[in-house]
Order: structure tokens, then sequence, then C-alpha cells
């Protein structure tokens, strides 16, 4: 009897075993997501074929995932950018269409990527920069806004991380002139603290400016994290490379200024439109630039100036790449590294003295292409690129194709989970993007609005008069045509050439078109 009862008891142990780790493997089978924004960040990276750039630990993840290198964003500015990728519609669906515009108040019922992951049993975190700043958005998040603890002070919560400094003589000019801003306007971008000199090199450890600090609050999370079994989804947002470009010195020692290449294309493209370019008005509240002018204008940045901006900017990059690295090694050693995904992004590029500008906000491809990158458990063809047209909206729906999920059927992107299988394969036939343009920005004082489409030939651009109460566009004003295989740093615009009238009545049938007509055939 005690032998057939412990035959049975045996036999039980095992199926409850069985089932505590069938439940646990079903549980592991969703991966967690890590989701990395490096704001401002266009291909200057190893990977992407810079023979400048110092990125070794971007160009591992590179190494161990997929690069895809015709990546566009669908407006090359911040609001607009992450709040169509963040929800997988289009800036003319989201109504997102500059920096003042926020999706939660135009459209509250707004599903967001990680609000959606969170149906399917998801643990959602955000650190940084994922929607625009400052705007956590509380409704997305399980943990919406993890910053350092001595970042949480008062003063201090609706300002952005990029706008510290080592400093205590800039931290001090920066209060005074906060005071006096906001008694002009109360609301203003970055709280009124985004003033002080375009650039910084302060000789301190990596976590002393904000990236590194929240990099450390980040490895911290993921401990803890770690400790249980629901898969999670965090958002962690990098600030630099935008503006100030601050970083620490040995970032900055990585580089020789003299022999960063200047720009290639230093001049506004050849017979543009007058409403092309933005007016540089970011870099001209920085110390010592408040005298630039438009670009459109006889403008020129001096050889000094730019060689410093230059090498702040990649400087930035540097540490970034350092910080993501330093994020992946405490993965492996936490255990997470093999059933986590990630994607790292730029929500739009930025030009670095091209077109005789500083910023972004174009409609031009230095602006409008950026890097992503991911790595996931069983991925194929490690290490793999593909160079078939991509957009950032397809971010939201080829993670849910990962994580096991349901893709929502009103997803305006298309899940590249196929070109990862193979990279060589027929994709997309064209991107979409667009940008709106102020009155207050523009060099001619009016209001437009640029369609811009990309095949693998040709960038396309219509601009339009805009009605900004109605959302609607007037007058055709201006066309703009770019030869992308004989001029890819778009010098001339070739609208007026008669040999393409073909080429230019076709592009402007697959704008009209839209995205839905640019799908790739899932049928193989």
């Amino acid at each position: 009897m005690k032998k057939y009862l412990f035959f049975h008891i045996s036999i039980l142990t095992i199926i409850i075993s069985s089932c505590t780790c069938y439940a646990q493997e079903k549980k592991k089978t969703k991966p967690n997501i890590i989701f990395i924004s490096v704001d401002d960040l266009r291909p200057t990276l190893g990977v992407y074929g810079d023979t400048i750039a110092v990125t070794p630990n971007i160009d591992q993840l590179a190494a161990e995932g997929m690069t895809f290198r015709q990546t566009f964003s669908q407006v090359a500015v911040c609001a607009p950018s992450r709040a169509s990728l963040m929800t997988g519609l289009r800036p003319d669906s989201t109504r997102v269409w500059h920096l003042g515009d926020k999706f939660r108040e135009i459209n509250p019922n707004t599903v967001t990527m990680p609000q959606y992951f969170s149906k399917f049993g998801y643990k959602t975190v955000n650190l940084g920069k994922i929607f625009h700043n400052y705007m956590p958005d509380s409704v997305s998040w399980d943990e919406p806004d993890l910053r350092p603890s001595k970042y949480l002070k008062k003063d201090w919560l609706n300002r952005d991380g990029e706008t510290f400094y080592i400093s205590e003589e800039v931290n001090n000019s920066q209060a005074v002139k906060r005071d006096s801003l906001l008694k002009l306007r109360p609301i203003r971008y970055a709280d009124g603290w985004n003033t002080g000199p375009a650039w910084e090199a302060a000789d301190v450890h990596d976590t002393i400016y904000y990236d590194g600090a929240q990099t450390e609050l980040a490895k911290k999370t993921l401990s803890r994290l770690a400790k249980t079994e629901t898969p999670f989804y965090m958002g962690l947002g990098y600030f630099r490379p935008h503006l100030p470009f601050t970083a620490p010195k040995k970032y900055w020692d990585l580089y020789d200024a003299q022999k960063i290449p200047l720009a290639a294309n230093p001049n506004v493209p050849q017979n543009a439109p007058g409403h092309t370019m933005n007016s540089m008005y970011e870099l001209r509240h920085y110390d010592g630039f408040n005298d630039i002018g438009h670009p459109q204008s006889d403008f020129k940045m001096n050889e000094e100036r730019s060689r410093k901006l230059k090498h702040g900017y990649y400087a930035s990059v540097s540490y970034v790449d350092a910080l993501v690295g330093n994020l992946v090694a405490h993965l492996k050693e936490i255990g997470l590294y093999d059933n986590t995904v990630i994607i790292l992004w730029g929500d739009h590029g930025w030009k670095l003295g091209d077109h005789n500008s500083w910023g972004k906000m174009t409609n031009y491809n230095i602006d409008l292409q950026v890097p992503m990158i991911i790595r996931y458990p069983n991925q194929e063809n490690r290490g793999a690129q593909t160079f078939e047209i991509t957009e950032l909206v397809d971010m939201f729906p080829s993670l849910c194709e990962i994580a096991g999920i349901e893709v929502p059927n009103y997803m305006q992107g298309t899940s590249f989970l196929p070109l990862i299988k193979d990279p060589k394969r027929s994709w997309k036939s064209a991107a979409f993007s667009q940008f709106h343009r102020r009155p207050k920005v523009s060099a001619d004082g009016n209001r437009y609005m640029g369609y811009s489409i990309n095949t693998k030939e040709y960038h396309y651009i219509e601009w339009y008069t805009w009605n900004t109460k109605t959302g609607t566009r007037g007058e055709l004003t201006g066309k703009e045509l770019y030869d992308r295989k004989n001029d890819p740093n778009e010098t001339v615009n070739i609208i007026a050439e008669h040999k393409l009238t073909e080429v230019k009545a076709s592009l402007a049938k697959k704008l009209e078109a839209g995205w839905r007509k640019a799908k790739p055939n899932l049928i193989k």
C-alpha cells in the first residue's frame, strides 16, 4: 500500500512539476522588449558606413541583429514623428503636425504601443524621452516617468534631460534666464531651461550627465524586473545627441575635429522653393548663435564653429553608444539578454551643415533617413543588412508579430519580419513623409505642408498652402525632384528637366495614391 501510495504521489509530483514548467515556459515565450530611442540620431554610425563615427557597441548590436539601411521617418521633428510611430498611424491620421500638437489632447482615446502591449500581459516602464518632451503620457505606462533621484527636484519636473550641464556657472545663468523668460511667457519649451552653451565637455564619469544617470537607473530597473515572470516593455529614451552637445570629455577625445569632414552638400539645393528650409531657431537659442541667419539667406557658418558643432555631435553619439553597450552587458549579466528584443532607432535625422543648416525640420533625406536596428530571440540572418525601404511606422506591427500578439487591424505600417527572413526580397515601393512649415520659420512668412515620397530611384516633394484649422491642403505652390542614385546629397532640384516628364507624372500619381498602394506583396 505504501509503495502504491508513493507511486501515485511521485506521478502527481511529476505532473505538477511538468505543469509548472509548462506554465513558466508559456510565460517565457513572450520576449521582453527594450525600445531604445536616440534623439536626433541620423545614421552617424559605423554600421551605416560612417568611417568617422566611433560606435563599437551599436555596431556589435547590429552584428547580432538586423540593420535597416533605408528607413524613413514620417516627419523630421520630434513630436509628430514619435506620435506616429508610437501609435502606428501616419501624421494626417494622428493630426500631430508640429511640436505644439499633443496627440492625447487631439484624441484622448489613442492607444499607444505600450498601452497595447499592456493588454497582452506586458509590464510597461518608461525612462527618458519616448514621447515628445516633456510628455511622459502616464496613460501609456505602468511606471510612466522613472528618473534618477537627483533629478526629482520640484522645479525640474517639467525640465528635459537634454538641458542639464555640469558647470555651476552655466547652471546659475540658466536659472536667471529662465526666471526672466517665464515672466514674459509662463509656458515654454523645456520649461524655459533650454539656454546655455551649445556644447560642454566636462571631465566626468559617464553617470554624471543625465543620460548616464538614466542608464544606471535603467539597469537597476531591469534587475528588479528580472525577478518577476512577467514580460516587460521598457521605453528608454536617450536625449543625446540632441542639442546641447554635452558629453564626457573622453568621448570628445575620440575625435580630431580637423579630421571630421564638413558637409558634402553645404548649400540649399539649387532651384529649391523658398519655403523648404527651417530657420534654425533651435540652435539660435544657444549662447553665441543668436546671430545666425536663415539658411535661405546669405548666412554662412564659419569653419571653426562648424567643426566644433560637428565634433560635439559625434562625441554625443559615441557617449550614447557607450551607454548602450553598458546596458547590453548588464542584460547579459542578469540573464535577460537571450529572451529580450532590443530595437534602437532615431526619430529623425539632423543637418550638420548640410543644406547650409544645423538641425532638422525639412523634407530632405538628411532629415528623414534614420537608423533602425533590431535584435531578438531566435532571429534569423543575424548580422544581415537590408537596403529595402522601411519606415518608422513599421515598428509597432513588427514588434507585435515578434512578441506573438495580434497586430491591430488599423496599423498604417507593415511588419518587417518577412524582410528579416529574406533581406533581399522585394519590399515597399516607397516611403511617405511630410512637413508642416509654419509662418514664423519659413523664409517667406507663409504656411505650407510638404508631402514627400521616396522610391529607390527618386525623391519627390509637393508643397501646398495649408489650413491649420481644418487640417486641409490648398493650392499647390511648389515641387521638388531629386535623383537619389546620381545626387544622393540632394544638391539640385531637377523638377524642371523635360526628359523626366514621365517620371514626374508617375511619382505624382504614386504620392497621391499614398502608402496603401506602396505596401509590399507578402505572397512569395
